[in-house]
Formats: structure tokens, sequence, C-alpha cells
């Protein structure tokens, strides 16, 4: 069912866990600190930072949302603290947790008439958040004509679906996602098919309809929905349901509901891992990388790939290889999708901004989910991501102290580049379709036209395929 607010209360409220509550999950972040809490339905929470309460400021506001796809994840973790961003900036941060997988994306709105909006209810649950931030942020010293959301991997898909959501419309005034985009949503026969799946794992009959669907379902524990939920694997999505999403959010264009809500997309330079079994050689990457992401290589075998970025990339070793190529076909495409069909219209085109993040952490590499300390001002938190070395540590504050201070900039006038010339930045250019350029977040950091062009071109021949959706 789509959230409720709860009734006004006065004075503070203390809250034990749950019963029935389990032990919290991993955030799903390499080298991140564990969780706190413990899971439960009773989810629906956000947490705020601020240097001032009822002060009369108003202070920019900065949402994010959580990553693991649709699937998992938890903003309590302390690698999402706001007090850094607070202090450097003097800006309201706000963290928020929603429903996942079954319990925020099962759609059932052909069973019931009560759970028409059931495929999006983790949405709503945003939406809700938004809308509390809207009419509650002041008492915080924020400004509610100034919100930024910003997620990183399924966070920012969660941002690129609420782009093309009616009811999110107004709630936020600029985007920011960090490797997580939204091409498509599940269509209502996929995800009718997937419930199928669910509810049978359930113990659900397939027959049961209206009440007596309701009835069974509001039978069940926790443990019981969760157990459905494995079922489909990590596959949840928004569901184009013409109820709460009525359109793909970016396919096939960009969503005109948010053309004039500044937008930027970031990836980073190794998203993809591929695994071996023991040293990876020339004679094995094809092999893993087939196993890595076989369905994402379109018309070229492994062997063509790897021949390919060996080409491009004479310097690298096999693994680099596997992995610049598991990167262009998979995590990075809907990026570049998105930045396109944005730069295609020029409403949009001078409001969006592309970044790649190249910062070398643990292992020499910028894997998926390293740009998250950088922007939360929190590399102290990511050590197992960042390394410990003295000389590394220090090189990563300086550029946290740079990405989180250009968060803090967009945030507070919509545009990276800010309104004057202190911020330590080149100048960053929008992206469009003739020179592609991309702040690149490494030591020193600087523009580039077309970054990674020979790959853009040679992965471009495959069709891109988003996880959870029919092969093209």
């Amino acid at each position: 069912m789509a959230p409720q607010l709860t009734a006004a209360r006065a004075g503070v409220r203390t809250q034990a866990s749950p019963a029935g509550a389990m032990p919290t999950s991993s955030s799903g972040v390499p080298g991140a600190p564990p969780d706190h809490g413990v899971q439960s339905e009773d989810c629906l929470r956000l947490n705020v930072w601020t240097r001032g309460l009822r002060d009369g400021r108003r202070r920019p506001v900065l949402v994010y949302f959580h990553g693991g796809a649709y699937n998992n994840g938890t903003v309590t973790n302390d690698l999402y603290d706001g007090k850094r961003l607070c202090h450097r900036g003097d800006v309201v941060v706000v963290t928020v947790n929603h429903r996942l997988n079954a319990f925020g994306y099962l759609y059932l709105g052909d069973r019931a008439a009560e759970y028409a909006e059931s495929g999006n209810a983790g949405q709503l649950d945003l939406v809700l958040a938004l809308r509390w931030v809207r009419e509650n942020i002041a008492e915080f010293g924020g400004d509610p004509a100034r919100v930024t959301i910003f997620g990183q991997s399924g966070g920012g898909a969660k941002c690129a679906a609420l782009m093309a959501t009616p009811a999110a419309h107004g709630l936020f005034h600029r985007v920011m996602t960090m490797s997580g985009q939204q091409i498509k949503g599940a269509s209502i026969e996929i995800a009718s098919g997937r419930a199928k799946t669910v509810v049978e794992k359930m113990g659900v009959g397939d027959s049961l309809r209206g009440n007596e669907l309701a009835a069974k379902l509001d039978s069940l524990t926790m443990e019981e929905i969760q157990g459905g939920a494995r079922a489909v694997s990590e596959d949840w999505l928004p569901v184009v349901d013409s109820v709460v999403l009525p359109r793909n959010p970016f396919d096939p264009d960009a969503p005109k509901l948010s053309e004039t809500v500044p937008m930027i997309l970031g990836n980073v330079h190794d998203e993809t891992a591929v695994v071996s079994r023991g040293e990876m050689t020339w004679q094995t990457a094809p092999a893993a990388l087939d196993t890595a992401v076989h369905q994402y290589l379109g018309p070229y075998t492994a062997e063509q790939v790897v021949a390919e970025f060996r080409s491009i990339h004479p310097e690298y070793t096999p693994q680099q290889v596997d992995i610049a190529a598991a990167t262009a076909f998979r995590a990075w495409p809907g990026q570049r999708m998105e930045a396109e069909r944005r730069a295609a219209n020029p409403v949009s085109q001078r409001r969006t901004w592309v970044y790649q993040m190249n910062f070398q952490g643990v292992g020499g590499r910028a894997m998926h989910t390293i740009d998250i300390p950088f922007m939360f001002d929190n590399i102290a938190l990511a050590t197992g991501q960042i390394g410990t070395a003295p000389e590394q540590v220090a090189a990563a504050n300086k550029l946290a102290a740079t990405m989180s201070g250009m968060l803090i900039e967009y945030g507070r006038v919509g545009n990276p580049n800010g309104d004057s010339k202190d911020t330590g930045l080149p100048h960053w250019p929008a992206y469009d379709l003739t020179h592609r350029s991309a702040m690149i977040w490494e030591r020193m950091p600087h523009v580039e036209n077309d970054p990674r062009g020979a790959e853009r071109v040679f992965a471009e021949k495959s069709h891109y395929h988003q996880a959870g959706t029919p092969l093209p």
C-alpha cells in the first residue's frame, strides 16, 4: 500500500526495536563500517543533520538515497553521516530508508484494487519523505525550495525514476546520480510474472484475489515475505503501471517532466568486477569476461571484446582489460544513454553535467561505491576502500574536500561551477553530443572531452540491456 503520514506528536519519542526484528544485513559497500540497528518492516525513517534549528536560515538541503539496487541496503551506517558536509558548507543533510524488494516493488495491481500502487510502493516512500522535507525542513534551518536528491548505484536509479514520476514533481530541484541509472522500468507483464513466482514461493495461492489475497498476505511473517522475494533474485524494479509511473524513466527519451531540473551523472572507472580462478591470463580472460557479462555483449564474442580492448589499451593487464570491457558494456551504458538523451533536448542539455571517478583505492582501482566517502567527506570511515597509507589518505581527503565542496555548491545554486571563481575546480562544461565533456575526479581534477571514447564507440554496437528486463 502507499505510505501514510503519521499523526503529529509533541516532544521526543524513544522507540525500541520492533517485535520480530532481525539483525541487520551488510550495507553492500566494500570496506564500509557495519550497519546499525535491525531489519524491520517498520523502516520508513529518515535522519537529519543540521547546524541550526528554527534559526530562520534557508540552507540548501541534500537528500540521499542508498544503493543496493531495489533489493537491499540502508542509510543506517556511519558512512552516510552528514556532520562533515554540514560543517563544510552549512547545508542540511537528510538520508532516507524505504521499503525494498517484495515489500516495496511487488506488483499486485492486477489481483486487488487496493494494491494498484504496489509495484512502486518503495518509490512512494521516497515521495513521502520528500513531502516531509518540503513541509518540515524549515524547522531544521533548511530551504524547501533548494532540495537536491542524490544517490549511489540503486539510489541513483531511484533518483532517475523519480524524475519521471508525477507525484515527485516539484519536490526536488537538483539531481545527482552516482553509478546509478534507470532507463526502463518493469512492464506490467514482467512485474505480474515476477509476482506469480514470488507469491507461490510465499505459499499464497495463485487464484487468490481481492480481500482473500489481502488477508493471506497480511498473515505472512517478514521472513516468509523475504523468502518469497529471494525467488526472483535481485531483479526488482519500479513498475510502469500508468498509476505511479506512467512511462519508462529514460526511454525513449529523457523525461520532459524534469527537463528544467539540473542533473549531474557520474560513474567510476572500474565499475564492474570480473573474477577468475587463480591469476587471470590472456587465455582465461575471455571466459571470465563471458561469465561476468555475457548477456550484455550483444553481437560480440568475449574473444572479440578482449582483443579489441587489448588493442585500445596495450598497457593493460588481462584483469584490467576484462574490467574495462565489463564496465563499458554493463555498468556505463545506462549513464551514457541518460546523458545523451538529456543532451538531445536543448532545455535539459545546458543543465546536465557528467563526471568520471578515477581515484584509485585499494587494489589500484576506482571500484563501484568508491565515490560515496568522497561526496560525504568521510574518508576516515572508508579505509577499506581507500587504503591506510598516510600519503594515500591525505590525497583522498584533499579530493574529498573538493568533491563534497562541489556537491554543496551544486545544492546551493544548481550548478557545480557555483556562482564565483572560488570553487577550486576548473570550469566544468555542460555535457553535449559534440564534446562529451566530463569532470575527471582524480588527484588533480580536470575536464576531458569524450573520455574512453574508443571504448564507448565499440560498446555502442551492442544493444543496451537493463537487468530485470528481457534481452533485446
